[in-house]
C-alpha cells in the first residue's frame, strides 16, 4: 500500500468472482432498506445516526455464507445495504422541517403528493452523489494521503470472513434484546421515564419581588438503543452531550421559571383546570420553558457549533474544494483509457445525462411544486448542481480523513441551506413556498454528501478487496432509488405514530415533540422561517450563538454536542450518558489486563456489534409500534398495567450494562 504502483487488491483483477447477483442485490436492498429505516429513528430521537458499514458487513456475510456466496458478493452486498443509512441521515436532517415549519403540516405532510416530492428530492439528491463520486473514484482511493479508516477496518471484516470468524451471533442476539425490551417497555411491563417536580420554597428580594420555582429532576429513559449510542461514542462525549441537558435542566429552565414566577404559571392553558401551585402546573411550565425558550438558544449555539466545526476543518474543506475541481479535470481526460475490471467506472456520458437530469428534476420541484418564479427556479437548480458535486467531494474527502461516522453532514448542509436561502432572497423569494424551496435544495445537497461519504468509503473498501466500481455504483443507485422511495413512508408512520400516541398520553406529538426531537431538522426550519419570512427570534438565537462562541473561548473542542443536549429530552441525553458510563467501566478493565493490539480490537468490535445490535432491534420494534400507533391500536392498553415500575427498568439497564462490559471481555478469552 506504500506504493499505489505496487498495491495488488485482494481479489486481483484478472480474477472474476461472482459480484453482482440477484441475492446479492436482493440483499442489500433489504438492509438499506432496514438499516436506513432504524437510523431514521435513531437520529429523529437521539439527533444522531450510527455508520451501518459494519452491521451490513457482518449481515451479508452470515447470510450469504448460507448461500456459499463469493468475497466481492460479500463487499456488493454490503455496499448496496450501507447505503440506506446516507439516505435516512439526508431524509431526517431535513425532511421534517417542511413539517415543524409549516410548509406541510397537519394531513399535508403525510398526503401523496408530499410522499411523491421528498421521494423524489431523496432519489434525486442521492444518485447525484454516487454520480459525482463515479467521476472522482480513482483519484480519491488512489491517493496515498487519505488513510480511509473504515474502510480498511471494513475490508478486514471480509477478510477475517473468509476463514470462518464472524460476529453475526453478537449483532443478531443484540438484536433480538434490543427489540423485547421495547416492546416489554410498550406494553407497561416497566415504566420507562421518571419524572418528578421539586418546589423550592418562596424567596423575597431587597427589590421585593417575591422568587417561586424549583427542579424538574428526572431519570434516564429505558432504551437499548440509546445506551448503544453512548456506548459507541463513549464517556468523554456523552458526558459533553449530558453536561448540555444538565446546564438546559439544572441553570436555565430553574432560572426561568424564577423570574417568570407562579404569574406566568398561571397564565398557562396548559394547568386544565390544576390548581396552579400544584405539582403537574409547575412540571407543565417547566416543560414549556424549555421547548419554547431554551431550545431556541440551544439552535442558535448549533449554528455557531457547525460553523465552528466547519472552521477547524477549513485546510482540508480548502484542499478538498481544490482537490474536486482538479480531480474532475484528470477524470476526464481518462475516459478514453483501457481499464482493467477493478478500475471501471460508469461511463461519463452516463454520468452527465444523469446530472443534467438530476438539474432538470429539481427545476420541477422548485417551480412546479413549490411554485417559484422561473428565475428562482433556474438559479436553485444550478446552486443545487455546484453545491452537490463540491460537497459531495469535500465529504469524500474528510470521510478519506476521519470517517464516515465523524463526517461532518449537518454542518455542510447547514452551510448549503444559509449560502441558498441568501441568494434566492436575493432573487426575490418569500412566504412558504421559498422556504420550501430553501429547504428542498438543502435537501438534495444533504443527500448528495451524505451518499458521496459512504460511497467513497464503499469504493476504497472495495478497492483494497478487488471489487468492480461500476457495479458498486450501480447497486448504490439501485439502493438510493429504493431507499428514497422508502425513507419518507417510514418518516410519515413515526410521525403520525407519535401525533396519536401523543393523543392518548396527553403531549403533544409529531416532529420537533419529546419523542421525535428531530435537533437538525429543527435548526433547519428556524434558519429557514428566519432568512426568508424573517421569523427568527433573534434574541434567543444570538443568546445562543454568544453562549456558543463562550463554549469556543474555553476551549471546548465539540460544542455541538453540549448544544444537541439542550435540545434534547433530558431522560434521552441520561441514557447516552449512562451508555457512554457503561464504555469507561469496560475500558477501565481493559486498561487494567493490559491487552495488546487483536485483543482491543476484539474488545472494540464486539462492543461495536453489540450496541449496533441493540440500537437497529429497538429501532425496528418502534417502527412496528408505530405501525399500530397509526391505526389507533397502543400496545399499552393491551395489559392494563396502571403504575408499571420505574425500579424494573433501571434493573433492566444494569442488565444490559453487564453483559456490554462482559461478553466483550469474554470474546478475548475466546
Amino acid at each position: 500500500m506504500a506504493d499505489d504502483k505496487k498495491f495488488v487488491p485482494f481479489v486481483s483483477s484478472g480474477t472474476n468472482l461472482k459480484e453482482f447477483t440477484v441475492r446479492a442485490l436482493l440483499i442489500g436492498l433489504v438492509l438499506a432498506v432496514v438499516l436506513g429505516a432504524a437510523n431514521a429513528y435513531l437520529g429523529l430521537k437521539a439527533g444522531m445516526t450510527i455508520a451501518a458499514t459494519y452491521p451490513a458487513a457482518v449481515i451479508g456475510m452470515a447470510v450469504l455464507r448460507f448461500f456459499k456466496g463469493s468475497i466481492l458478493e460479500e463487499n456488493f452486498t454490503r455496499t448496496v445495504g450501507s447505503i440506506g443509512e446516507s439516505v435516512a441521515a439526508g431524509a431526517i436532517f431535513t425532511l421534517p422541517a417542511f413539517y415543524i415549519s409549516g410548509v406541510w403540516s397537519g394531513e399535508a405532510f403525510s398526503s401523496l403528493s408530499s410522499y411523491l416530492t421528498a421521494s423524489l428530492i431523496l432519489i434525486t439528491g442521492g444518485t447525484l452523489g454516487v454520480l459525482f463520486v463515479a467521476l472522482l473514484r480513482r483519484v480519491m482511493v488512489e491517493d496515498k494521503e487519505l488513510p480511509f479508516p473504515e474502510s480498511v477496518a471494513a475490508a478486514e471484516i471480509h477478510k477475517t470472513g473468509q476463514s470462518g470468524a464472524g460476529g453475526s451471533k453478537y449483532l443478531f442476539s443484540a438484536m433480538i434484546v434490543g427489540a423485547l425490551v421495547k416492546i416489554a417497555g410498550d406494553l407497561r411491563l416497566f415504566a420507562t421515564e421518571w419524572t418528578s417536580f421539586f418546589k423550592s420554597t418562596s424567596a423575597t428580594l431587597a427589590s421585593g419581588k417575591t422568587l417561586q420555582g424549583g427542579f424538574l429532576a428526572g431519570g434516564p429513559s429505558i432504551s437499548p438503543a440509546y445506551l448503544g449510542v453512548g456506548y459507541i461514542i463513549g464517556p468523554r462525549l456523552s458526558a459533553l452531550n449530558f453536561s448540555g441537558s444538565v446546564m438546559a435542566w439544572g441553570l436555565m429552565v430553574p432560572m426561568l421559571l424564577a423570574v417568570l414566577g407562579g404569574s406566568f404559571v398561571e397564565s398557562l392553558q396548559v394547568n386544565q383546570g390544576l390548581d396552579a401551585n400544584s405539582l403537574v402546573a409547575w412540571e407543565n411550565a417547566a416543560n414549556i420553558v424549555w421547548r419554547e425558550i431554551v431550545r431556541i438558544i440551544a439552535i442558535g449555539g448549533m449554528l455557531v457549533a457547525a460553523c465552528f466545526t466547519l472552521y477547524r476543518m477549513r485546510s482540508s474543506l480548502g484542499v478538498g474544494l481544490k482537490r474536486s475541481v482538479k480531480d474532475l479535470k484528470r477524470a476526464a481526460q481518462g475516459s478514453g483509457e483501457s481499464v482493467e475490471r477493478t478500475e471501471k467506472d460508469l461511463k461519463s456520458s452516463w454520468i452527465l445525462i444523469g446530472i443534467c437530469i438530476a438539474a432538470v428534476l429539481t427545476f420541477i420541484i422548485t417551480y412546479f411544486i413549490f411554485h417559484t418564479s422561473v428565475l428562482v427556479a433556474i438559479v436553485a437548480s444550478t446552486i443545487m448542481i455546484v453545491l452537490a458535486f463540491f460537497f459531495a467531494a469535500v465529504s469524500g474527502y474528510l470521510v478519506g480523513i476521519i470517517g464516515s461516522s465523524n463526517n461532518p453532514i449537518s454542518g455542510l448542509t447547514l452551510t448549503a441551506l444559509v449560502v441558498t436561502a441568501l441568494i434566492l432572497v436575493a432573487c426575490g423569494i418569500k412566504g412558504a413556498g421559498g422556504v420550501a424551496a430553501v429547504l428542498g435544495i438543502a435537501a438534495i445537497v444533504c443527500v448528495a454528501a451524505a451518499v458521496g461519504g459512504e460511497m467513497f468509503q464503499d469504493l476504497k473498501a472495495g478497492h483494497i478487496l478487488g471489487g468492480t466500481p461500476w457495479r458498486m455504483q450501480v447497486g448504490d443507485i439501485i439502493g438510493v432509488i429504493i431507499s428514497g422511495f422508502v425513507m419518507f413512508g417510514v418518516l410519515i408512520i413515526l410521525n403520525q405514530g407519535d401525533i396519536n400516541m401523543g393523543i392518548q398520553q396527553g403531549y403533544e406529538g409529531g416532529f420537533g415533540s419529546k419523542n421525535l426531537s428531530a435537533p437538525q431538522a429543527g435548526l433547519m426550519a428556524t434558519l429557514s422561517q428566519g432568512i426568508v419570512g424573517g421569523q427568527m427570534a433573534w434574541a434567543l438565537i444570538i443568546s445562543g450563538m454568544i453562549l456558543g462562541v463562550a463554549f469556543i473561548l474555553m476551549g471546548i473542542k465539540s460544542p455541538m454536542l453540549i448544544f444537541v443536549g439542550m435540545y434534547l429530552p433530558f431522560s434521552t441525553v441520561f441514557a447516552i450518558f449512562a451508555g457512554g458510563l457503561i464504555k469507561g467501566i469496560l475500558d477501565l478493565y481493559v486498561a487494567r489486563r493490559k491487552y495488546n493490539e487483536g485483543q482491543l480490537a476484539t474488545v472494540e468490535n464486539t462492543g461495536v456489534l453489540l450496541a449496533s445490535g441493540m440500537i437497529a432491534g429497538e429501532a425496528l420494534m418502534g417502527l412496528v409500534v408505530a405501525v399500530f400507533a397509526m391505526f389507533n391500536i397502543f400496545f399499552s392498553d393491551l395489559l392494563s398495567i396502571q403504575q408499571p415500575q420505574y425500579i424494573i427498568g433501571l434493573i433492566v439497564v444494569a442488565v444490559i450494562g453487564y453483559f456490554f462490559v462482559n461478553i466483550p471481555l469474554k470474546a478475548v478469552k475466546r
